[in-house]
Formats: structure tokens, sequence, C-alpha cells
């Protein structure tokens, strides 16, 4: 792991330097070799899937892990996405003059070294090794034991990128175990990484922020509601409800509660149950849901609280959006959350009044993705209120410095 970290410091420095064609010329390089060793990546996660399976790990797990020709696919356009944005380093963000004629910038820079520690997702691999070589900085990437063989095989791919680029290979760098041990040193290399950022469940979450001697930028788990008002379109409740839930159930940005207004549960209510049902969702409602259908099954209090990452949704009826507000910032994690509604008033109240890093009108919580927002890729959600929050793109793995030029002042 010190290896790692000298090795990771010394890319750091030349990274922070490269100009913006090297960089994406690396990223492009990477894109291609991705597609050109293709079926060795597949075939390397056959093997991780197939462990999987053997250790019974859970459908909605192994759709995160598992990667076909599509997937494989998305990663190598996902770096050219990430080749094509605006370099974030060396923008000016900010620039004034001083009565005594000090010219004052505020200029982007990279973090320098990035530790991230991740769950499962192979794609994860290249996202995170994109954005930060887009951004000017060395990461050190600690994949989940389940994606181990994955993994290695992008890593190849990232390192040969940076190779033909002529830029470091060590800029990019994967933790060749899969030792527990491991991780729990990296979050003590105060010397070698500057900022870490885990992906994955509440449990790895929990032991970074306890663990970590490094400041942390924080993905907590994906608690998305979304909230059907009283003056909403039932047609655009019915399918954004469906989407939200069913499109991908395993993602942080799927819906796991929905909270539906009184004066219409009776009216819109039985179209969007009907539709999540015969779509395989197991529906945990309270007690007016399970009125309206008892087909639902009672939801307790610990549903409130629960990311199921699964088909899986609870349902509660509420007295208008106040009441909708309050459930969503106690009960939320403050990841995304949506209202449907024709009512200006209503959206706006909904829009300025939830405490989540992504809030969303008359839209799925499926589109909580760096790259539905145009970032290329991300390495997670924010759902912290400091230095980054939301998706974490290129630019949000930056910090700033201030450049001063004078012409010779001296303070009296």
């Amino acid at each position: 792991m010190q290896q790692l970290g000298r090795a990771a410091r010394a890319a750091a420095a030349v990274l922070a330097l490269a100009p913006t064609e090297r960089k994406d010329a690396a990223l492009r390089a990477a894109a291609a070799a991705i597609r050109e060793r293709s079926a060795a990546i597949l075939e390397a996660n056959a093997r991780d899937v197939a462990d999987a399976g053997a250790r019974d790990m859970a459908a909605s797990l192994i759709d995160r892990l598992k990667l076909d020709g599509a997937r494989v696919e998305g990663i190598a356009k996902g770096l050219e996405d990430v080749a094509a944005l605006p370099d974030p380093i060396g923008t000016v963000m900010a620039e004034w003059d001083r009565p005594n004629g000090l010219r004052i910038a505020r200029v982007r820079v990279p973090l320098g070294v990035i530790g991230i520690v991740y769950e499962s997702r192979p794609n994860v691999t290249a996202d995170a090794g994109g954005l930060c070589l887009k951004s000017g900085n060395a990461c050190i990437l600690r994949g989940g034991s389940d994606s181990f063989e994955s993994s290695r095989a992008i890593i190849a791919c990232m390192r040969d990128g940076l190779r033909v680029a002529g830029l470091p290979e060590d800029a990019i760098q994967l933790v060749p175990t899969t030792d527990r041990a491991a991780v729990g040193i990296m979050l003590t290399m105060v010397d070698d990484i500057d900022v870490i950022i885990p992906r994955g469940g509440k449990s790895l979450i929990q032991r970074v922020a306890a663990e970590s001697r490094i400041p942390v930028i924080k993905h907590l788990d994906g608690i998305c509601h979304v909230y059907v008002d009283a003056a909403a379109d039932p047609a655009k409740a019915r399918d954004i409800v469906l989407n939200a839930k069913m499109r991908r159930t395993s993602v942080c940005g799927a819906a796991e509660t929905l909270l539906v207004d009184r004066s219409v549960s009776e009216t819109v209510l039985p179209a969007v149950l009907d539709a999540l049902i015969a779509a395989g969702c197991e529906v945990r409602g309270d007690e007016a849901t399970r009125r309206i259908d008892g087909r639902a099954v009672p939801a307790t209090a610990a549903d409130w609280d629960t990311e199921y990452l699964d088909a899986i949704i609870s349902v509660r009826v509420v007295d208008g959006v106040d009441a909708a507000i309050e459930h969503v910032n106690r009960h939320g994690s403050h990841h995304t959350d949506s209202i449907v509604t024709e009512d200006a008033a209503a959206a706006e109240k909904f829009l300025s009044q939830v405490d989540s890093a992504i809030v969303l009108l008359n839209a799925s919580t499926q589109f909580a993705d760096g790259g539905e927002f145009g970032m290329g890729a991300e390495i997670g959600i924010s759902t912290g209120k400091l230095h980054a929050r939301g998706p974490v793109g290129a630019e949000q793995l930056t910090s700033y410095k201030y450049q001063v030029r004078g012409t010779g002042q001296v303070r009296p």
C-alpha cells in the first residue's frame, strides 16, 4: 500500500500539469482498448458472476455486478464522453482587482491523489479512473472482492490508455488484493492520499466515515421518494412511478417510497399500483393504501427507512405537500426525490424545501446519474453538503487556489 501511495503521489505531480489534449488522448485510447478486449472483460466478469452465484449473492447485487456487451460498450462510451467534456483544470472561477492594484484570480486545481473504495459495480473502475484522469488527479482504486477479476481487466485498459498518451501508468492503480485490511491501511495514508470517496452499501460508508483519517466525500444509501400531488397528471404519475421503481431496482436512484396525496389517492393510486404489481413489484402499504388495494402487504415502521434495491416499494397516503416534505426530510437519505404535479406553487415548495442533493419535478428519480446530467460519468452521488453534493463528476474532483499578481506592492 505504501508503494501504491508513493507511486500515485509521483504520478499526480505529472498529471496536474498534463495538457488537456494528452489527458483526452489517454481516455480515448482506454476506450478503444476496452472495446478491443471486450471478450476478455466479459470472461473475467463471468468468473466474478459465477463466484457470486456460488455464494448466493442477492439477485439485485448480481445485476449490479454483471456485464454484457451493451454495458461494456457503455463503459467505453462513458470514457469518450468524459474526454469530450471541458477540462476543469486551470479554469478561472472568478477574478477581480483590488484598489492597491493587486489582481486576484480563483483557479481550479486537482485535489491530488484520490482513494476510491467501492463495491460490486465494475463500471465504477472505468468511471472513477476516467474522471480522476480528466480532473488531473491520480487515483488508487479499491474495488469490491465481488468484481475483482472484472476490475483487473478494465484497469489494464485504463493503464494502456495512459501509456499510449505518454502519461504515467501509476496515475490509475488498483489495490491488488481483496484483503479487507488493505482498506484499513488506505484510510490512514494521510501523506499519500488527499481525499477518500466510498461508494457502496451503508456498512462500507459507515466504516470509512468512522475509520478514515483522510477527508471523505460520502455517497450514502438512496432512500428516494416520489410524491404524487393532488394536482398530478394521472398518466404522468403512473409512468414516472413505474420507471422510478422498476427501470433498474438495484441503482441508488431507484424510488423506494411512494407518497400520494389523500385527495387523489382513490382515483390515481389504483392505476399506479396496478402497473407496479403487474411489473412484479411487491407493495408494502399503510392502512389507507391497503384499503384501496388489498394486494398490498402491511408496511412496518422500518419500511419508511429502508433502501430495498429490489422490486419492493413502500406506499403512504399523506395530507398534502407539507406532509410529503416532512416525510421525505425525516425518512429520506438526502439523495433524490421527485414530485409529480401540475401545480406550480406545490412544485416550488417541494423543490425548495426538500433537503436532498437532487430534487425533481415531473421526472423519474432514475435520472440521478452523472451521465444524465451531462457530466459524462460519475463516481457517485454525494449526499453531504461540504465540497461536493449530488453527482460527483470531473469538476467536483477539483479544488481551487488563489493566484495573486502584483507590480511590487508591499503591505503597509
